[in-house]
């Protein structure tokens, strides 16, 4: 009988794995950028018919299906020229540009513009500058989107496609009850306002941002049928007073700014809340002892790489920041996946 000690041998696998895997993130990206699990939806293909529709080259095409078969964002029976691919269940639901689940936007996002910022890392490291836009033509990440309405409405698509599930949860999860108004301030389509007024028949929304976001949101909220309890206002959070409610929301807001741009905004919020208001952040929160949520610390990360000073954060921080601005009560709600809600009471 063997009785000698187990022996855990150090392998390099996970270092390889992290390593290589933007080979399975770009796979992904393009996958989604060049419309497969559109293309599949509700139905089986061929190699050579998804070739034909998304007009692959020959040499690349099986290799990439296969790929994303291994990768298991799709299904298939058969092998090579006999094989018929469709999407697995879960691409199906949120990678399909026709279900309104749709979360592609956000990854065609990543697609055009996270991943090739995202090859400056180490000279963002080096310098605390952005890698953004601004370092090829001198304009801000929010001049260059707001310059032309395909990428302003890209930028808010995968804005849309990120959150519905934090706004989902938010809407299920708060206690909404001793509320009946909210503004979500930089509330682009209006996504938070009309899950909360969906969910809660006593609630009136109002989806505040800059003026070119407006008709994007007025058609969003009207597709809903709550133009009636969801309205939109247009205001410049850095010059303008917030308009007054009960509760005061910012979807992926705060983490966009400096230190001193957060707190303002904080006290902004602070100012438009009555007493026993609620002030909401919705973000992915760093946990305080900053090493379970790798998915908050990379997108501080990415905000280096978008804003150079801009930053995540943990709830330790926001409690900090918020009472300072003179809030009293603090807790965190859990959302979907890595986020959660922040929230003061005044």
């Amino acid at each position: 009988m063997n009785t000698a000690p187990e022996i855990h041998q150090i392998t390099p696998s996970r270092i390889m794995e992290t390593a290589m895997a933007f080979f399975a993130s770009k796979t992904l990206l393009s996958a989604v950028k060049l419309g497969v699990f559109t293309t599949l939806s509700g139905k089986a293909l061929s190699g050579e018919e998804i070739q034909a529709a998304l007009k692959l080259h020959d040499r690349g095409v099986y290799d990439f299906l296969d790929a994303l078969v291994a990768l298991g964002f799709l299904n298939r029976e058969g092998l090579l020229e006999t094989a018929r691919y469709s999407n697995a269940p879960d691409s199906d639901v949120f990678l399909d540009k026709n279900k309104p689940s749709y979360i592609g936007g956000f990854v065609e996002m990543a697609n055009d513009r996270l991943y090739p910022f995202w090859g400056s890392l180490e000279e963002a490291l080096l310098t605390g500058k952005p890698q953004n836009e601004i370092k090829h033509s001198g304009k801000s990440m929010f001049e260059a989107l707001y310059a032309t309405p395909e990428r302003l409405k890209q930028f808010i698509d995968a804005m849309s496609g990120i959150s519905i599930g934090n706004f989902t949860a938010l809407a299920r999860k708060f206690d909404f009850s001793p509320y009946s108004t909210l503004c979500d301030i930089g509330g682009a389509a209006g996504i938070l306002s009309v899950e909360v007024a969906k969910q809660h028949p006593n609630m009136y929304c109002t989806s505040a941002d800059l003026p070119a976001v407006e008709p994007i949101a007025k058609d969003y909220i009207a597709s809903k049928g709550l133009s009636g309890r969801v309205n939109t206002v247009n205001i410049d959070f850095f010059t303008d007073e917030f308009p007054k409610a009960d509760i005061i929301t910012m979807g992926m807001i705060l983490h966009d700014w400096d230190l001193p741009n957060k707190k303002m905004l904080i006290r902004k919020a602070y100012d438009a809340l009555p007493e026993g208001g609620a002030f909401i952040a919705i973000e992915a929160l760093i946990d305080d002892d900053r090493r379970k949520n790798a998915f908050g610390l990379l997108m501080s990360l990415n905000m280096l790489i978008e804003f150079g000073v801009a930053f995540d954060f943990t709830g330790s921080d926001f409690q900090e920041w918020t009472r300072e601005a003179g809030f009293r009560r603090f807790e965190v709600i859990p959302l979907a996946g890595p986020s959660s809600a922040a929230v003061a009471y005044k």
